[in-house]
């Protein structure tokens, strides 16, 4: 029998693989893995817009609300590592969620939701990387001033985007640089601050998980915290350029998310121990310090001349952020758009650059929009922004972890390590994220919660569960145009659909590792060899 010429390079056997969407395989390691996860949550930049909002509702207990924001975090992580090894696609939660639950689902909750929290979190980053850029060029009155802010926000949007269509070694290579600046600037910081003449002694009762007043404060400390780790699942949207794509992204969503907990927690005791969480002067819960203690801190901390080098930390940081988020949501479209749920537009690959040329330049731009829309409704947009992401990654990370406890549901008592890693903790871990997504949901409806309200309604609570509302309608015009995705449900994501070049189509990389060009197909390429539907057994460390 003559094999199918579509499959030829498709080697049999379980679980199905990623090849075919045209990225550069093999171009990331372990270590820039971890570089593009830490990159991605953008440690200065989020403890320096964070930590404040944290003391606001939790006081002393700031660290504790960290520790526990990091627990389904963890937990979450684990989800993936799972997943990941069993279904190494770009697409991660978008493919994961929709062979648990069915298109729909997967469609709503793990590529709407979590692009959506991506891009309103990109608007928050070039907002303050544009405002620290101008403070360190000494211009502060344009600084201050919105509209300067705003077409300088837009502008790094552009040049980052342009970074991110070359391609994934050169984002991988500049996020080297600008992490180590972070990670060398916090731990400056910390180390000074726990030092300096009338520092209080850190105390372990800072960690005490018991000493919330009541559920409400503890869910919305917890949905804050959400949005410090946020950002590590990016670099599992490049597992297909990854060496060992099912083995290293998983290792590299743990290892960055524990090192993340250890420099939050350090920051976190020394700048309670410099300034305490006072409502006045310097103190943490200062309502004046909130949207930025770092900028408050570090001068009295540090001095002006090094306080310099952290705003260029928070600046970089925030800068790097962008850069992964448009490497990760570029990457997530594509593969939707490969499994045939978005437009073929969105699978083109840049013939030269071997990027999702197309979705990248699409992100930036509709970053760029939101953030003049939303600057234009209200200048004091930030708070509510964060407030709002964390809600959406409540949303989708908890359908997540529910989904590999679904997804592997059949082989839980194949081993006590199944049980444990595919089932319990992730099962543990959802039901976290959800019960903060439902509470903090309910309390964002009342006006007085965050910055802004309209008629009656909180503004984080629109912009949310807005965020949410908009991708169910969004689904449904997707629907009626591409019924097949939603028609063949979880088979769907089993198989590759389409995939475009800018100039071509490219088929599955070759035994060489060449990718040959052909023309387009008139029908979907499916392994013949293999059951792509068929779950893995495999337990492997």
């Amino acid at each position: 029998m003559t094999p199918d010429p579509r499959a030829t390079d498709v080697r049999p056997g379980p679980p199905p693989t990623p090849a075919g969407k045209g990225l550069r395989a093999g171009s990331v390691g372990l270590a820039a893995s971890i570089a593009l996860g830490l990159s991605s949550v953008a440690p200065a930049y989020s403890i320096a817009v964070t930590l404040g909002f944290v003391t606001l509702v939790a006081g002393d207990l700031a660290p504790a609300a960290l520790l526990l924001g990091f627990l389904p975090i963890l937990l979450t992580a684990f989800a993936f590592r799972e997943l990941n090894r069993e279904m190494p696609d770009c697409g991660t939660t978008f493919v994961w969620t929709t062979r648990a639950f069915g298109p729909a689902v997967g469609w709503l909750a793990g590529g709407w939701v979590a692009q959506a929290a991506t891009v309103i979190a990109m608007t928050a980053l070039a907002k303050v990387s544009a405002g620290y850029l101008l403070a360190l060029l000494g211009l502060h009155a344009l600084a201050d001033d919105g509209a300067t802010v705003t077409t300088t926000a837009v502008l790094l949007l552009a040049g980052l985007t342009a970074i991110a269509h070359r391609g994934l070694r050169v984002a991988a290579a500049v996020q080297y640089a600008l992490l180590g600046l972070q990670l060398i600037a916090l731990l400056g910081f910390g180390a000074v601050a726990l030092t300096r003449p009338g520092s209080a002694t850190p105390s372990l009762a800072w960690l005490d998980p018991l000493g919330f007043d009541g559920f409400g404060p503890f869910a919305q400390a917890v949905l804050l915290c959400l949005f410090i780790y946020w950002g590590w699942d990016a670099l599992i949207t490049t597992n297909e350029e990854t060496r060992d794509s099912g083995r290293v992204p998983g290792q590299a969503a743990v290892i960055s998310t524990l090192v993340l907990l250890g420099t939050y927690l350090f920051t976190a005791f020394a700048a309670l121990s410099f300034a305490g969480s006072g409502t006045d002067g310097l103190g943490l819960g200062n309502p004046d310090n909130a949207a930025d203690v770092l900028a408050t801190l570090a001068p009295p901390v540090l001095g002006d001349a090094l306080a310099r080098v952290m705003q260029l930390a928070v600046c970089v940081s925030a800068a790097s952020a962008l850069l992964t988020c448009l490497v990760g949501t570029s990457r997530g479209t594509l593969s939707m758009a490969a499994h045939g749920a978005l437009p073929r537009a969105f699978a083109r690959i840049h013939p030269r650059h071997l990027t999702p040329g197309f979705g990248t330049v699409f992100f930036g731009a509709t970053a760029a929009g939101l953030l003049v829309l939303l600057t234009l409704v209200s200048s004091h947009f930030l708070g509510d922004a964060i407030l709002c992401v964390g809600l959406l990654i409540a949303c989708y990370y908890g359908t997540t972890a529910l989904a590999c406890v679904w997804y592997f549901r059949g082989r839980l008592r194949d081993s006590p390590r199944d049980l444990l890693l595919r089932g319990v903790l992730p099962l543990f871990g959802g039901l976290l994220m959800l019960a903060a997504f439902a509470r903090s949901a309910a309390d964002m409806f009342d006006p007085g919660y965050g910055s802004t309200s309209f008629h009656g309604v909180g503004g984080v609570f629109l912009l949310g569960v807005g965020s949410i509302a908009g991708g169910v309608v969004a689904m449904l015009v997707v629907r009626a145009r591409l019924p097949r995705f939603f028609r063949d449900g979880r088979t769907a994501v089993a198989r590759l659909t389409v995939t475009d070049t800018d100039t071509d189509v490219r088929a599955p990389a070759t035994a060489t590792g060449r990718l040959s060009t052909t023309a387009r197909p008139s029908a979907t390429a499916r392994p013949s060899t293999t059951d792509a539907d068929r779950p893995s057994d495999s337990t492997e460390d």
